[in-house]
C-alpha cells in the first residue's frame, strides 16, 4: 500500500507545483524556497544534537513555542531545527523563535513525502529526533527515520474519531505507519484509544492533556490588550465582539448577525480577522459591499467611532485580540473545517461562541461547553440571539467568562509531562 501511495505522489506532484505557483499569484511566498521542499539543503556543519521540530502552520508553530523555549533554556548545547508548510507558519517561526534561540535555529520547509526528497534532506540536517506537532502524519517521513535510527515522537496528539475512520479504511497502511512512531504523547484518553485501535502499541502511547492550556499570558502582552482595547472602544467604551479564525462561508453568517446586532447596539464594533492572509482583501470587499465602514489594522490607525467593523488584516496578534474583546466567535467551526483553538479565549476570561463542527477540539469543546464557558450555535440567526443576551446581561457574561477561564486554569500541566518525554528520547538517542 504505501508503493502506492508513493508512486501516486510522484505522479501528482506536477499538480502540487502547479498549485504552488497557482497559490503564488496572491502570495508570492508559495514561489520561493523550493529547493527546500525538494529536500536539498546546505549540509549542518555543527555536531551538536539537533532537535527537529516539525510544525505545520500557525497554530502548531505557536502551540510549539512554550516547549522549544523551556528546553531551549534547559538544554543550551542542543541545536534546533523547524520546519513548517506555509509561508505563514515560516514567517511565525522568524519572528517568536529566532529571537529565543538566536544562532541555534536552522528553519526549512518540510519536503515532500517521496524517499527521494526526504533522504538527502536527513542526511543533510542529522537530526537527533524527529518531534512532530499534533496531526502532521506522513508514511515516507515516519519510513525514512525509522531507517535512519531517528526516534520519533507525535506531540500533544489529537486524532479526530472522523479522521480516525479515514485512516481506519486502509488498516495494514495505519498500522504499518504508526508502526514507526517510538511515541505519541496524546492530548486526551479518546485520543490515545484511536491510536491504539489503529495498531500503534499501547505501550508507546501517553496521555498527558493539551499543552495549549499550558500557554502563558505575561505581563508584557496583558498591557498591550489593554492599550488595544482602550484604543478600540474609544470614548463612548463601546463593546467588542471579535470573529477569529474565520473561513469561506462564515463571513457571510457574522455579518448577517452583526446587521442584527447593531441595529439594537450601535455601536458596536466587529473585529473580524480571516483565518487566511489570501482572503483579507476579499472579506474587506465583503463587508463593504453590504454597506459597512470598514477599518484595517494593517493600516496602523485604531478605528474611528464612525467605523463598524476592524478587519484583523495582520498576522501574529490574534492572542492580544483576545485580550482585547468582550466576546468571542471562533471559526472553523460554522462550516465543516473542525474548529480552531479556544483555550486562548478562555485563557483571557472571555466568554466564546462557536458553530457545530468542532471535531478538531471535541474534548476541549466539551469542557468549555459543560462548564459554561462556551455555547455552540447553528447559524447567524442563533449566533445574533446568544450575542444580544450577552451584550444585555453584562454579569452573564462576565460569568461565562470566568467559567472559560477555570477550565483553563484546570487543565493546564501536559506542557511538563511532554518535556519529560522529549528529555528521555532525546537523551537516549545522543548516548547512542
Amino acid at each position: 500500500m504505501q508503493t502506492l501511495y508513493t508512486w501516486l505522489f510522484r505522479i501528482a506532484i506536477p499538480l502540487i507545483l502547479f498549485r504552488l505557483w497557482w497559490r503564488g499569484r496572491r502570495q508570492p511566498a508559495y514561489r520561493h524556497r523550493l529547493r527546500e521542499r525538494l529536500g536539498r539543503v546546505s549540509e549542518r556543519r555543527s555536531r551538536a544534537p539537533l532537535i527537529w521540530v516539525h510544525s505545520v502552520s500557525v497554530g502548531e508553530t505557536l502551540a510549539a513555542v512554550p516547549v522549544i523555549s523551556q528546553l531551549a533554556a534547559r538544554h543550551p548545547e542542543w541545536q534546533w531545527l523547524v520546519t513548517t508548510s506555509t509561508p505563514t507558519g515560516s514567517e511565525r517561526v522568524g519572528e517568536v523563535l529566532r529571537p529565543v534561540l538566536g544562532g541555534r535555529l536552522l528553519h526549512y520547509y518540510l519536503p515532500y513525502d517521496l524517499p527521494e526528497c526526504l533522504t538527502p534532506f536527513l542526511l543533510s540536517v542529522r537530526p537527533s529526533i524527529l518531534v512532530i506537532v499534533e496531526t502532521e502524519l506522513w508514511p515516507n517521513l515516519l519510513r525514512c527515520c525509522k531507517k535512519q535510527g531517528i526516534p520519533t515522537l507525535l506531540a500533544n496528539a489529537r486524532l479526530s474519531e472522523k479522521s480516525a475512520r479515514g485512516y481506519g479504511k486502509f488498516p495494514g497502511f495505519a498500522r504499518s505507519m504508526l508502526g514507526n512512531l517510538d511515541k505519541v504523547v496524546a492530548q486526551y484518553k479518546a485520543d490515545a484509544e484511536r491510536f491504539i485501535s489503529l495498531g500503534l502499541p499501547q505501550e508507546r502511547v501517553v496521555t498527558s492533556g493539551n499543552i495549549k492550556f499550558d500557554q502563558g499570558i505575561d505581563l508584557g502582552l496583558v498591557s498591550e490588550a489593554q492599550a488595544l482595547s482602550y484604543q478600540w472602544r474609544g470614548p463612548t467604551s463601546r463593546k467588542i465582539w471579535l470573529a477569529a479564525s474565520t473561513h469561506a462561508g462564515e463571513d457571510e453568517a457574522i455579518l448577517n448577525a452583526f446587521s442584527t446586532l447593531i441595529k439594537e447596539f450601535e455601536d458596536l464594533l466587529l473585529v473580524l480577522v480571516p483565518r487566511h492572509p489570501q482572503r483579507f482583501d476579499d472579506v474587506a470587499r465583503l463587508c463593504q459591499e453590504r454597506g459597512f465602514r470598514v477599518a484595517r489594522r494593517s493600516e496602523g490607525e485604531a478605528p474611528q467611532a464612525r467605523d463598524q467593523i476592524l478587519l484583523g488584516d495582520s498576522m501574529g496578534e490574534l492572542l492580544r485580540f483576545y485580550g482585547a474583546c468582550d466576546m468571542a466567535f471562533v471559526g472553523g467551526s460554522l462550516v465543516p473545517v473542525g474548529g480552531h483553538n479556544m483555550i486562548e479565549p478562555a485563557a483571557w476570561g472571555v466568554p466564546i461562541v462557536s458553530g457545530p463542527y468542532l471535531h478538531n477540539f471535541a474534548t476541549v469543546a466539551q469542557l468549555l461547553g459543560d462548564a459554561g464557558g462556551l455555547v455552540v450555535v447553528e447559524d447567524a440567526e442563533s449566533l445574533a440571539k446568544q450575542l444580544k443576551g450577552w451584550l444585555l446581561n453584562n454579569e452573564e457574561r462576565l460569568a461565562a467568562g470566568q467559567k472559560a477561564k477555570l477550565v483553563a486554569e484546570q487543565n493546564s500541566g501536559a506542557l511538563q509531562c511532554l518535556l519529560g518525554e522529549i528529555e528521555n528520547m532525546m537523551s537516549t538517542a545522543i548516548e547512542k
